[in-house]
């Protein structure tokens, strides 16, 4: 049974009853944009309000740097997209998106788990990157590959700090195999252009000096 609905001045449609939890649908037009701004709220009994951006759809998290190759970057954003909505479905595409990372950079084994203990083998990555590198590995196949309670048998969520905490490794990646090297390469070619114009040889590759 549905609850009598009601449209106000301000642009809301709401749920009339005050017996029941109230929805309510705030719409908008940005001023900017001129595009539609769609706004769910829930209010309960004890007058506590929940508030949802239903339209258009965004994440809390900052997009990809710009230095992230675009496949990669537009898997990571979609795992921030829909962190909230569906923990499993942001995992399974962190899972993809680290399987992607380390492939690019030179880990190419079939399945991630093997992949991250190359990563780590390798002796490159900050102490704490690797350390957390390490952990996610369970967190990771939970997407892909179900795991179960050993006492209960039941299939174990993945929750959303879990899923999130994907999402900061791969931040911790991305600033280490793609922004770092890309400053440090700007910070090369900037002198590399005050030694020619002074006259002076570039910098040797590989060295840093």
């Amino acid at each position: 049974m549905f609850s009598p609905m009601l449209v106000n001045g301000n642009g809301e449609v709401g749920i009339e009853d005050e017996t029941v939890t109230r929805w309510c649908l705030h719409y908008m037009t940005c001023p900017a944009c001129k595009k539609a701004l769609l706004n769910l709220s829930k209010r309960g009994a004890d007058d506590a309000v929940e508030l949802w951006t239903v339209y258009p759809r965004h994440s809390s998290r900052p997009p990809a740097p710009k230095e992230v190759p675009a496949e990669i970057a537009e898997d990571f954003n979609e795992a921030a997209l829909v962190l909230t909505m569906s923990p499993k479905a942001s995992a399974a595409l962190s899972r993809r998106c680290l399987q992607a990372t380390l492939r690019e950079n030179g880990y190419t084994q079939n399945d991630l788990a093997p992949a991250i203990k190359a990563a780590l083998e390798s002796n490159t990555l900050p102490a704490a990157l690797a350390e957390n590198l390490d952990a996610v590995r369970n967190i990771g196949n939970f997407a892909a590959h179900p795991m179960k309670d050993k006492q209960t048998n039941a299939v174990l969520p993945v929750d959303p700090h879990e899923a999130e905490w994907n999402l900061e490794v791969l931040e911790g990646l991305f600033d280490h195999y793609y922004v770092q090297p890309a400053k440090a390469a700007a910070r090369r070619d900037a002198l590399n252009k005050k030694l020619e114009a002074a006259g002076k040889p570039p910098l040797k590759t590989g060295t840093g000096a």
